[in-house]
């Protein structure tokens, strides 16, 4: 008699243990990222005191075994820390992902990444020398209706070939951001709104252009500036060789949108959530294909297909399950490095290099290249 008794399933690999260098806001979203994500843990925290780091895991309910240290040093020399979450100010996340990948940490970065493209290509040196896996924190990307929008882009018949997209993201802050958050201050985010709402925008035009870099870039002109200097609100336009043309506004002063329409040749794309989904777990966007009016002019011949998208897990832990799949291939699998994710930071940090560039210019259009 034969035996019929099923081969067990080998177990799960254990999980990726992550270490969190600052106690950030967008920190919380991300603690609860990695609690959600099935295959990662966290196993430290630190700040520039042990007071700040045991209140942030009792206000984000980390388990009791979380090591907490008051210096972002203890964390990268704890030996049982696989990766690093770094939602530092953006001045200070050359030093600190250096810092980690030399310890072997792996990379998860908050973008902007650097404050220019020469910071970030020696981040992701080093992280290349060391061995270690780099990711900026993109969220959308890593959400399931990333994937089904660039079907639809990718489609000859459907959309045709790319003509212009057009994107802006903008909230209105208070008077109390506006003088006060790392946003705003010169020696901490010198970016301003262009590093922190412009990345995604600029994301969301390579993204329609299936990641194509600009020939060259143009600032719009009059953005506005902070007595300090930062970017309040501005805006810019990318030209692709082909003829193909971006836009994109970002804004501290504007009431909150994050809107995306990338029209092709055959058909249209629009998106009204593109960042940050009204819905945690159910998202949606629209198409159009073959537009056209009626007799006389009198309505269009069809209205837009609604797809609607769904995730059992938010966009962030889908990003945090995806980097520590990377990471468990590389720490136990012996692969390499995945190349995909700092070419991208990189293409994004090169154009918000040439937006500064042509306002420091006076408006000049400015050359994108990827060999400076």
């Amino acid at each position: 008699m034969s035996d019929t008794t099923p081969t067990p399933s080998p177990p799960p690999p254990p999980p990726i243990r992550f270490g969190i260098l600052g106690c950030a806001y967008i920190a919380r979203k991300l603690s609860r990222a990695i609690t959600l994500s099935p295959t990662a843990t966290i196993h430290a925290v630190g700040s520039r005191s042990l007071t700040k780091a045991k209140s942030f895991a009792a206000a984000n309910s980390l388990p009791a075994t979380t090591k907490l240290y008051d210096s972002y040093d203890g964390v990268l020399n704890d030996a049982d820390v696989d990766a690093v979450y770094i939602p530092l100010p953006t001045s200070l996340h050359f030093r600190w992902a250096v810092s980690a990948a030399r310890k072997r940490k792996h990379v998860l970065l908050e973008k902007p990444t650097a404050v220019s493209a020469g910071e970030l290509d020696e981040i992701v040196r080093v992280c290349e020398e060391c061995g270690v896996q780099f990711m900026d924190g993109t969220m959308w990307m890593h959400h399931p209706r990333t994937a089904v929008m660039a079907e639809f882009l990718s489609d000859s018949q459907r959309f045709g070939l790319l003509k212009s997209v057009q994107t802006c993201y903008s909230f209105a802050a208070d008077d109390d951001f506006l003088e006060n958050d790392i946003r705003v201050r010169p020696d901490l985010d010198a970016l301003g709104a262009l590093g922190d709402l412009g990345w995604y925008c600029i994301r969301a035009c390579l993204f329609a252009a299936n990641y194509e870099l600009p020939k060259f870039v143009t600032a719009l002109r009059n953005p506005v500036k902070n007595k300090a200097g930062v970017i309040l609100s501005c805006g810019a336009s990318l030209h692709w060789e082909d003829g193909a043309v971006g836009t994109f506004n970002c804004s501290f002063l504007s009431n909150l949108t994050m809107e995306t329409s990338v029209l092709g040749t055959k058909g249209t794309l629009h998106v009204s959530d593109f960042v940050i989904p009204y819905k945690e777990k159910s998202t949606s966007f629209s198409t159009l294909s073959e537009g056209r009016f009626t007799d006389m002019d009198l309505e269009w011949n069809q209205e837009p297909s609604v797809h609607i998208v769904e995730t059992d897990l938010p966009q962030e832990a889908l990003m945090v399950k995806e980097f520590s799949s990377l990471v468990d291939g590389i720490k136990r699998r012996g692969l390499s490095p995945d190349k995909k994710w700092p070419i991208l930071s990189r293409k994004t940090q090169l154009v918000i290099d040439a937006v500064v560039t042509s306002i420091d210019r006076g408006f000049e259009p400015v050359e994108v290249l990827w060999d400076r």
